[in-house]
């Protein structure tokens, strides 16, 4: 997590005074819990959430007390019975260090999904927008990167909104699963507290109670979270992809803006890169880094160890930080994204109208000539245009005219029918209409 690749309110999240003050809450929760059931005396409960709440917690104090303590949770109770005074005897009371710091985690993991939940909608919203500018903008469909038949460039942006949404539904229900409460005591059995401060806990924090905590919150939960925030990266960086491949100077069919007095290069003063999208790539790497040892943290001894902790502390704000930032900077390369409409019309052209070959295919059989034959005779037309050097405008429909076998089955009036680019495009209505709903016919 570097300033670089950061944004403000994510970073909050994970900064050391958000984290001290949501412990306070957690603590200072459970101590009123407790006095309302009679463990602890109502005025120690009162005392402690005003001293607290107007407190604000020294950092490089609970740092001071953790060189000796070696211990962060009793750290900051020490600082915290510094602010609060006797009353701070009652504090943590039947609790252990993983009520707090599990319960902690998912407080800022849900605030953590809340952005990036925002981000996607940012995002859904730039993608829609321009999928509607370019419905009908006619493009070539690659398969293996190479010609294969006409799409659009908005059934492309279309395909992307649709990932993203899947990705918006994921997210939001991998942040339900990790939004859960733990103040179960030591190896989860309630035995020095009652299920009751949970239950008030969780509900003043906005989650829910973990059924079974064993003195830990399951790591299964974080692991499915981690894991869709990876799924999410991959999804940028397939755009991202697309993106760099449709800016090679060869295709150039869209490209990333390029500002004013903007460098492409230190030594070529000519070159326009497409930089935004290949950070975006290696971002989606980070992010998909913390996937493996988040589930890897899933295996812990028994009822508790502390192996998943150290990761935790890592990859919980780098990768909710990077995927916020790469969640934006998508977004604005796609609000800016310059799209060339004729380079597309051009690459179209480029192989003489073999775009086309299924259909003429398909017309073959029907007008009675077996697949293996007409697969064939399509076939040895295809590969003569293919071999061709300069303009092949036409050419492919051409030489089926002047082929025998196919002239046969075909007039040359049929063949001419086959080669109207617009037939690809007969339902992309109805792909716009499943994507973004009835009205975007």
């Amino acid at each position: 997590m570097i300033p670089r690749y950061s944004r403000p309110d994510m970073v909050a999240i994970w900064s050391p005074e958000t984290r001290f003050r949501i412990w306070f809450e957690i603590e200072a929760h459970a101590t009123s819990a407790l006095a309302e059931i009679g463990v602890v005396p109502k005025e120690a409960a009162e005392v402690i959430w005003t001293k607290g709440n107007a407190a604000t917690f020294d950092v490089e104090r609970i740092d001071e007390i953790e060189r000796t303590t070696k211990h962060d949770v009793i750290a900051f109770l020490t600082h915290l019975a510094e602010i609060v005074g006797p009353e701070a005897r009652f504090v943590h009371q039947g609790m252990t260090s993983s009520d707090v710091l599990d319960t902690c985690l998912s407080v800022q993991l849900k605030r953590a999904a809340d952005i990036l939940i925002a981000d996607i909608d940012a995002l859904l919203v730039a993608l829609e927008k321009r999928a509607r500018e370019h419905k009908y903008t006619i493009t070539i469909g690659r398969s293996h990167g190479i010609h294969a038949e006409p799409t659009t460039f908005g059934v492309k942006l279309a395909e992307a909104y649709a990932e993203f949404s899947r990705n918006r539904a994921r997210l939001v229900a991998a942040q339900k699963e990790i939004s859960v409460a733990a103040i179960s005591g030591a190896v989860g059995t309630f035995a020095n507290i009652d299920p009751r401060v949970e239950a008030r806990v969780a509900e003043k924090l906005g989650l829910s109670v973990e059924p079974v905590s064993t003195q830990v919150i399951p790591r299964d939960r974080h692991a499915m979270f981690f894991a869709t925030l990876g799924v999410v990266a991959s999804s940028i960086e397939r755009l991202a992809t697309e993106i760099r491949h449709l800016q090679r100077t060869e295709v150039l069919e869209a490209e990333e803006y390029f500002s004013p007095g903007q460098k492409g290069s230190s030594a070529m003063p000519h070159k326009r890169n497409p930089v935004l999208s290949e950070n975006l790539t290696g971002l989606a790497r980070l992010v998909r880094s913390a996937v493996t040892p988040a589930l890897e943290d899933v295996a812990l001894w028994h009822e508790r160890d502390i192996s998943h902790s150290s990761v935790e502390r890592m990859i919980g704000p780098d990768a909710t930080v990077t995927l916020d930032f790469a969640l934006a900077r998508l977004t604005g390369l796609i609000e800016k994204l310059l799209v060339y409409p004729e380079n597309m019309r051009r690459n179209l052209d480029l192989l003489g109208g073999l775009h086309n070959s299924q259909r003429v295919l398909l017309a073959l059989t029907q007008a009675g000539m077996s697949r293996e034959d007409a697969y064939a005779a399509v076939q040895r037309n295809a590969m003569q245009v293919w071999q061709m050097r300069g303009d092949r405008t036409g050419a492919f429909a051409k030489l089926l005219k002047a082929d025998p076998e196919v002239s046969a089955k075909l007039s040359a009036g049929d063949i001419d029918a086959m080669f109207d680019d617009f037939y690809h495009l007969k339902h992309v209505d109805s792909i716009f209409e499943r994507v973004f709903g009835a009205d975007a016919a």
